[in-house]
């Protein structure tokens, strides 16, 4: 049930196919939403059922592989269990076969990068191999268990989504490790309070042993993950460490090539698990200098008559887009605005009014920014001697934003799509969007 467009479907069908299983998929999507998807399954014997479910395939199917963007309450699952089917997930069927240590991830910001941190700094300084996947998109898990030996290590980046999945069958990865923790998709959690109990799972039910301890990981700065740390260190059998963007030493700190204090966070955040694996911090110098930015997070796309682009289409929290103007000295005019998950913007608002050239806004949420901005613009102005006097423009598509920020930016300036939002409203994805303006972009270089 879902087969999306990041690779997750696409996984649990070839690993059904090839383990006997007759696969039917059903998808709300189109044949043309999807065809990507479908195309990587062409050679699979597979039947299709697009645009719509059918309730009769979830009285009939024996098991039920759901993808994590399904909600649990969703009516067709519903009556699934009111048919006694077997209902599981494609996270959940890897934690039940993997034989390897899984390293998980997760938080509302920073945890791609840290979970390609980890693996790469991992892979180059033990003798085990290492594996990378999860909701970091685009790498498999099921296909690839056949090659997992007992001795390797997973590192994988985990939604709140799948932690969800992962607590019905009360499962969590040995090694676990949260980056930061701010309100996020209210538009599927009634609460803060839900979301954030769904991503609890990640420690709540790792498995205590006196002999071979679970690891849990706190960020130091960050409250709620503060407040965990207090809660969990009383476990016996649980070894838990914090970590903190102060704990990278200035050598290190040259050696990085990401910018700005919450990269420095994730890497902090990365360091922990090679500690862990007794790897020493002066190993990690040129392996560090080798780590490129993941593309659509703080990417620099391309520098034009003296002008940055970067592409943070990854950001699709108000807390991201703050953290990426903060990696950032020169003056940004920054391109925000998407879908809207039911956040606020008060404190993007301050932020964007008083350390931005610019604000160039669109889509769903363009309106709601403005607003924020406006409220703290006086006043954020005043707080910064004038320095900046943020120019705010609402335009109908990021064609016209990207647009509108080239005739702003001077030599000097930085221009940085970093949304804050997700980006449903105009694209299928984020990185369908970061990629329409990594095109646009060299459209203007060219």
């Amino acid at each position: 049930m879902g087969l999306g467009r990041f690779g997750g479907g696409v996984d649990a069908s070839k690993f059904a196919v090839n383990a006997g299983a007759k696969v039917i998929i059903t998808d709300l999507a189109s044949h043309e939403q999807l065809s990507n998807s479908i195309t990587q399954l062409k050679d699979f014997d597979i039947e299709f059922h697009l645009g719509s479910h059918n309730a009769i395939d979830f009285e009939q199917a024996d098991i039920i592989v759901v993808n994590p963007a399904v909600p649990g309450d969703n009516e067709f699952l519903e009556l699934a269990r009111r048919h006694n089917k077997f209902i599981t997930s494609q996270i959940n069927i890897f934690f039940q076969l993997c034989p390897a240590q899984i390293i998980g991830i997760t938080g509302a910001n920073g945890k791609s990068t840290t979970a390609a941190l980890t693996a790469h700094l991992l892979k180059s300084a033990v003798r085990e191999k290492v594996w990378l996947s999860g909701n970091i998109g685009n790498e498999p898990l099921l296909t690839r268990l056949d090659k997992i030996a007992p001795d390797d290590l997973v590192v994988l980046e985990l939604s709140s989504f799948q932690l969800e999945q992962l607590a019905q069958i009360q499962k969590a990865p040995k090694v676990a490790l949260l980056t930061n923790l701010t309100p996020n998709h209210l538009d599927r959690y009634d609460t803060f309070a839900d979301y954030y109990a769904a991503k609890e799972g990640i420690f709540k039910f790792q498995k205590l042993d006196d002999k071979f301890p679970a690891v849990s990981i706190f960020n130091a700065e960050d409250r709620v993950s503060s407040e965990w740390f207090d809660k969990y260190k009383k476990d016996a059998g649980r070894i838990c460490i914090t970590f903190s963007a102060d704990d990278i030493s200035e050598q290190i700190r040259k050696s990085f090539p990401l910018p700005g204090r919450v990269n420095l966070s994730n890497l902090a955040a990365a360091m922990a698990v090679t500690r862990h694996f007794s790897i020493a911090d002066d190993r990690l110098k040129t392996l560090l200098a080798q780590f490129k930015a993941l593309p659509h997070r703080l990417e620099l796309v391309a520098e034009i008559d003296g002008v940055s682009w970067y592409n943070d289409s990854k950001a699709t929290t108000p807390e991201s887009a703050i953290a990426a103007l903060e990696a950032f000295e020169q003056p940004v005019i920054i391109i925000a605005g998407g879908y809207d998950k039911n956040v606020a913007f008060d404190e993007l608002g301050r932020k964007i009014a008083g350390s931005t050239k610019a604000a160039i806004l669109i889509g769903q949420t363009a309106q709601k920014i403005a607003e924020a901005i406006k409220v703290h613009k006086g006043i954020s102005a005043q707080e910064h001697k004038g320095v900046y006097d943020c120019t705010i423009e609402v335009v109908d598509s990021l064609a016209e934003a990207v647009q509108m920020a080239n005739q702003l930016a001077e030599s000097g300036d930085v221009v940085l799509l970093s949304p804050a939002c997700a980006s449903y409203d105009m694209f299928d994805n984020f990185q369908q969007r970061g990629q329409e303006f990594c095109r646009l972009v060299q459209q203007i270089s060219s």
